[in-house]
């Protein structure tokens, strides 16, 4: 993908590019939608991801291109997206990072990934990370992962206009090869954690049903999470509802005058407490107590928080009844996009198969079905290829 990119861009612009980076995606193996609720997510890079070539250029104005991409932008800073295209990620760094960038010197830039857009592996958080992390690597400004992943928040949440949680960035800006990372979102600070499943291979499967977020209910359940937090500091003294243990909040039950807004948080914080179950089930090697804790997610986020929809619930139904598959669960904001899924590596091949021919029987289109390798985070690349 590298070498391809590069050619391309010495193509256009009769310049090699001087810098190279790449950004991961990400899935989150359990701790679903209590990022902006001050929950504790169980995130891990993979392998798939954004690349990215840039030079300075000698104009003053940004060039921004991606492969696979019709939509091109060429012109100087905006203050607000004005569209729905690609580049607004990008050019939102810009804006985020213009106090900070003190030379006038435009930059050449041309990006390439494999993630599905769309597909819940936060394309959107990589693209935002990998121009954060070139933007302070070519105009030398300091700083640490952390502080790169809220400013690509920030982004997310003030440009782009999605009221997401930190988890997506942080967790593309830190990934550690091999591990995934204990993100507790309240404090924005993490616990690398050992990730071993024996005889099963995790697995990402693609639903093909690309959703938005803007477009979608996202914002609505940050909304609805939001107001039973407020029906709740009415008698707690609690800043998110991942302070309140299962059992608490149950008892507060009688404090809600709609019981969609109970079921919102009910969801919260019982998935924080099986982000806690599924670190028990690492640390002592238990696949199978693991792979439980993702069909209980799944069917909460169901059924108590209604982001996952029949794409999902269907390769969910499916996993349960493949007698080699041990845990499968949507991953991601939902609303499509795709599901992880622990089946015993010798039966790989035969998943795939049986999974897609169902899903295609019951969807009417192919699903997408991928090995995941957990990987770093971004970083820089040798352009010399």
């Amino acid at each position: 993908m590298l070498q391809k990119l590069v050619e391309q861009y010495t193509q256009k612009y009769k310049h090699k590019p001087t810098h190279a980076f790449f950004c991961p995606g990400r899935i989150n193996l359990i701790g679903e939608h209590i990022d902006y609720n001050g929950g504790e997510v169980l995130p891990a890079a993979i392998s798939l991801g954004t690349w990215l070539v840039v030079a300075f250029n000698e104009d003053r104005l940004y060039h921004l291109d991606a492969l696979g991409f019709e939509e091109t932008y060429s012109g100087g800073l905006l203050s607000k997206k004005r569209n729905n295209h690609w580049y607004n990620y990008p050019l939102g760094v810009f804006h985020i990072l213009q106090q900070e960038i003190k030379t006038v010197q435009g930059c050449n830039m041309m990006f390439a990934g494999n993630l599905p857009l769309g597909s819940g592996l936060s394309s959107s958080a990589s693209i935002e990370v990998l121009t954060v992390y070139a933007l302070c690597t070519l105009f030398k400004l300091d700083k640490s992962r952390k502080e790169m992943a809220i400013l690509a928040r920030k982004v997310e949440n003030e440009f782009i206009g999605v009221n997401c949680g930190i988890m997506d960035q942080y967790a593309v800006a830190n990934g550690k090869k091999g591990y995934a990372m204990l993100l507790n979102c309240a404090t924005i600070e993490h616990e690398n954690i050992p990730v071993s499943f024996g005889n099963y291979q995790l697995v990402i499967i693609n639903t093909n049903k690309p959703r938005k977020l803007v477009e979608s209910k996202y914002n609505e359940r940050y909304s609805e999470c939001m107001d039973a937090l407020n029906h709740l500091q009415k008698t707690l003294p609690i800043k998110h509802l991942c302070a309140l243990s299962p059992a608490a909040y149950r008892a507060f039950a009688p404090v809600f005058e709609k019981e969609l807004f109970w079921q919102r948080g009910l969801h919260v914080v019982e998935e924080n407490e099986r982000v806690k179950q599924a670190i028990t089930c690492l640390s002592k090697e238990d696949v199978l107590g693991f792979g439980a804790l993702l069909f209980q997610s799944h069917e909460s986020l169901q059924n108590l928080y209604e982001v996952s929809g029949v794409e999902l619930d269907t390769i969910v139904a499916f996993c349960k009844t493949y007698t080699k598959c041990i845990g499968a669960r949507m991953t991601g904001a939902g609303f499509g996009g795709c599901a992880i899924a622990l089946v015993h590596e010798h039966h790989f091949e035969d998943f795939a198969v049986e999974l897609m021919m169902h899903y295609k029987s019951v969807i009417g289109y192919a699903c997408g079905v991928y090995k995941a390798t957990i990987s770093d985070g971004v970083m820089e690349m040798d352009i010399e290829i």
